[in-house]
């Protein structure tokens, strides 16, 4: 089929590539539903480049888990660079590998790099795209992408991916449905029916070709996959045989594949599906022309042959050494070959682990475990803590849990009490990410006493340095450095890097309160063996923890600078619990520097992903509740509750002094009651091992008991120190110097006329809504008068160009109510409503109810 109202987009492909090889790289995504002709585009894009520009293809393909990298290895070859496998007994550390292909693409002077259907890529692969256009910008590479526009989790990945790419590095290019003049000038050609072509193809350039395909005389068919299906039986017995095997592999199947599944007779039969126009053939390999064609012969065999198909399929490949672990993995699952599953998933499992793609590795594991009752116990354990591991890196620590569960109860029947206790030792840090402090307490007191009626053992030592940890979160100094130097020592004994820069990374955060300089020092170590020996969770944590330390210490500029890097970092080693974490931190940094709406977008990527843990939501809660608190939204109190569920298991100060301070926040706007508030701030105080621990606290006690004692005010910080020995004025500028808006003002608050409306002014700036109500009362109750009034709700709409009605709608959408509901709660029809939705997305610039939902949040509109 000719191809039709495309010449935009391939003008648009056309300019990019100009830049590229002018020196100014691009991520391009080509995106569309299922069948638009995205890869026909891409076709039609690269069959009229010059011969002399590079062009290398990969794809990845629909296996029930995919094969990790498997688009770089496609990369690879096709650039004649070997690239070595994640074999078993071979640790490949990805950004080393990522850069290296940079290089290697790069030094083929302008390239283009297409990657097919990206919706189907593994973990690995999202962290390379996302390495790669992180640094495209300065490269002569244009990075051409295919992905469907679905809402599939595949795509929402997709999106997450991207979505952490510089913006100016991404290009969208939509390919649209074709137009019912397209549609009829085809039929017209081919003198078929356009207009009933149209009305069941919508437009889809694949089931538009698939109609026009189909017997031009009689009913159109009912779909396409009755119209593929029905091509199909024109084929001669054996290659229809032939076109069954075939639509097994997913993607492309290799010619020497189907030959020895096939026998001598395969070629003849592959030349009659490809002269049908149901394959195509590649030269080295056979697909279909689309997966849609493919999946609709799939699906029509009986489950017999499709056993019976899989299982030849793996029998060919399994004699090829190259061939992906994954991919015989997907084809012994398919074929029910139990025995291959459990030899091989476990292999897949250990090599998705070694290149980062933990979803997959979990993945992996899962298939694993299904088949492995008949295994030996010590297997099945390792199985359980293999699965389990992963599944803590990705945030499923539920099911990381119940499986470390699992092969603890294992390894107490072997009587293996070194793993044992390993396993009690992991169960207390799973307990402790899902916000269950008491679990965790005692999961890991039980593991130092288990493992200490064995000889010392690198288990013991991370068991000590595991409880040195949970006694540093709890601010209990002289126990964190006690059971930290355990831990060093014996590590140090035993030559165990990883777990000596776990036990410094505890002895310095804790070490931050008694020597800030030592602190650092015991970090910036911990940090640097972690990055030097590529203990990735290790060294995420060591970010975290070197950014918290600035933060306590209102050292705005350097804690800017950790989570920058370990963010980064967590983002390219596809470590989603730690990013995320830091991400909550640097949104309590954004709303410190005055940044609001950053704060609440960095925020609400967090606590809208449904598969973070509580405890990884907490710096998001945090900052989202001071923010909401300040412009006076009553959805702040959800998020309050969240909070103070976390006290609920366990009373560790970190949490409290956050939740003491956003409840005494709320007593002096009047809305939380006064003597709770005060109280928490005690009990914060009685925990805390140095007054600088709770300054902010301090300040708070003061604003809800004026004259109440300031208590040791040593080692607190400056700005802390300056408002609560009264000089506001000192205060206020050392906040500024700082680039913290918002304090800065509520010292103002404390000071003359003149300070106060400059506080007032600095409030309405920043959109505080419900500060500055409160603080013009303030200033009535001290004799100020002419207090200038702030600004109406519709002139918060008319900043968005969003009528009366319009705000209307939106805070019901922000509410979660459905169009039907909006209907019923306005009294207008759910027509009207549409249109009302529609416009607020257009206005907005957004896609979807949920962005709309967040932009309206993060702009104070709602």
């Amino acid at each position: 089929m000719m191809l039709l109202e495309r010449q935009p987009q391939l003008q648009q492909m056309g300019a990019l590539l100009a830049e590229a090889i002018a020196g100014r790289g691009r991520v391009v995504v080509v995106s569309g539903e299922a069948g638009a002709g995205k890869t026909a585009l891409v076709e039609a894009f690269a069959s009229r480049l010059d011969d002399g520009l590079s062009v290398l293809r990969s794809a990845c393909e629909d296996l029930s888990i995919p094969d990790p990298l498997g688009p770089l290895y496609d990369l690879a070859r096709n650039g004649q660079w070997e690239l070595p496998r994640a074999i078993d007994d071979r640790q490949v550390q990805r950004l080393p590998l990522f850069s290296e292909a940079l290089d290697v693409f790069e030094a083929k002077g302008p390239c283009l790099l297409v990657i097919e259907d990206l919706h189907w890529a593994d973990d690995a692969t999202l962290d390379f795209v996302r390495f790669l256009g992180r640094r495209i910008a300065n490269t002569h590479i244009l990075l051409l992408i295919t992905a469907r526009t679905d809402r599939s989790e595949g795509q929402m990945r997709v999106r997450r991916a991207l979505g952490e790419i510089p913006a100016g590095n991404v290009v969208r290019i939509d390919v649209p449905l074709l137009s019912e003049s397209a549609v009829l000038s085809l039929a017209e050609a081919a003198e078929r029916d356009g207009g009933a072509i149209y009305r069941a193809s919508a437009g889809n350039a694949f089931f538009v070709t698939e109609l026009l395909a189909s017997e031009g005389s009689g009913a159109l068919p009912a779909s396409v996959r009755d119209a593929v299906l029905a091509r199909a039986e024109k084929l001669s017995p054996g290659a229809r045989s032939m076109l069954d095997a075939v639509s097994v592999f997913p993607r492309r199947a290799d010619a020497w594949a189907l030959s020895g599944l096939c026998g001598i007779a395969a070629a003849g039969q592959l030349a009659e599906c490809v002269a049908h126009g149901l394959l195509e053939d590649f030269g080295d390999g056979y697909a279909f022309r689309h997966e849609i064609a493919r999946t609709a012969i799939e699906m029509a065999l009986t489950p017999s042959k499709r056993r019976e198909y899989n299982e030849r399929a793996l029998a060919a490949l399994r004699d090829n050494p190259d061939v992906a672990t994954a991919r015989l993995v997907h084809h012994a699952v398919e074929a029910q070959n139990l025995d291959v599953v459990r030899e091989l998933a476990p292999v897949a499992a250990r090599e998705a682990s070694r290149v980062g793609a933990h979803r997959d590795a979990a993945g992996y594991y899962e298939v694993a475990l299904r088949y492995a009752d008949i295994l030996p116990m010590e297997t099945r354990a390792e199985l359980y803590e293999g699965h389990a591991f992963e599944c803590h890196l990705i945030g499923r620590v539920d099911t990381a849990m119940e499986a470390q569960g699992r092969a603890r109860l294992l390894r107490q029947a072997l009587g293996d009490r070194l793993k044992e206790g390993d396993s009690l030792r992991c169960l207390s840090r799973f307990a402790y990410l899902l916000g269950d402090r008491e679990s965790a307490d005692r999961f890991g007191e039980q593991a130092v006493e288990l493992l200490e009626t064995a000889p010392d053992s690198a288990e013991l030592a991370m068991a000590y340095s595991n409880l040195s940890q949970l006694a540093m979160l709890a601010e209990r100094l002289e126990d964190t450095l006690s059971l930290g130097g355990k831990a060093v020592e014996l590590a140090e004994r035993l030559n165990r890097p990883d777990i000596l820069c776990h036990a410094l990374n505890n002895v310095g955060a804790a070490g931050q309160w008694l020597d800030f300089a030592k602190g650092r020092r015991d970090l910036a170590r911990s940090l640097g063996i972690a990055l030097s020996g590529n203990f990735q969770e290790h060294a995420a944590r060591a970010f975290t923890n070197c950014a918290c330390v600035e933060m306590n210490r209102l050292n705005f500029k350097e804690a800017a600078a950790f989570l920058e890097r370990g963010i980064g970092y967590c983002v390219e080693n596809d470590l989603a619990t730690w990013r995320d974490y830091m991400r909550g931190v640097q949104a309590q940094l954004l709303l410190r520097r005055g940044l609001w709406n950053d704060a609440a977008a960095m925020a609400h990527e967090v606590v809208d992903d449904d598969a973070t843990t509580p405890l990884v939501r907490y710096p998001s809660l945090v900052a989202l509740a001071r923010l909401r608190i300040r412009r006076g939204d009553p959805s702040a109190e959800p998020i309050v509750e969240e909070m103070r569920r976390f006290l609920d298991k366990g009373m560790e100060l970190q949490r409290l002094v956050a939740f003491a301070g956003v409840l005494a926040e709320l007593a002096w706007l009047g809305q939380a009651d006064r003597q709770e508030a005060l109280r928490l701030i005690a009990v914060a105080e009685s925990l805390a091992p140095t007054p600088a621990v709770f300054g902010e606290l301090a300040v708070w006690r003061e604003l809800l008991s004026p004259g109440s004692e300031s208590g040791d005010m040593d080692r607190m910080a400056e700005p802390h120190r300056l408002q609560l020995s009264g000089d506001w004025r000192a205060a206020a500028a050392r906040w500024a110097e700082m680039g913290a808006p918002f304090e800065q003002a509520m010292a103002l608050l404390l000071g003359d006329e003149a300070a106060q409306r400059e506080a007032l002014a600095i409030f309405e700036e920043l959109g505080a809504r419900a500060i500055a109500q409160h603080a013009r009362g303030l200033m009535r109750e001290s004799g100020v008068s002419h207090i200038a009034r702030g600004p109406r709700q519709a002139t918060r709409a008319n900043q968005a160009g969003l009528t009366q009605r319009q705000m209307e709608v939106l805070e019901l959408l922000e509410r979660g109510f459905s169009n039907k509901k909006i209907a019923a709660h306005l009294t207008i029809s759910p027509k009207t409503v549409d249109h009302h939705v529609s416009a607020v997305l257009e206005k907005l610039e957004v896609i979807s109810r949920g962005e709309a939902a967040a932009a309206a949040r993060a702009s104070g509109l709602v």
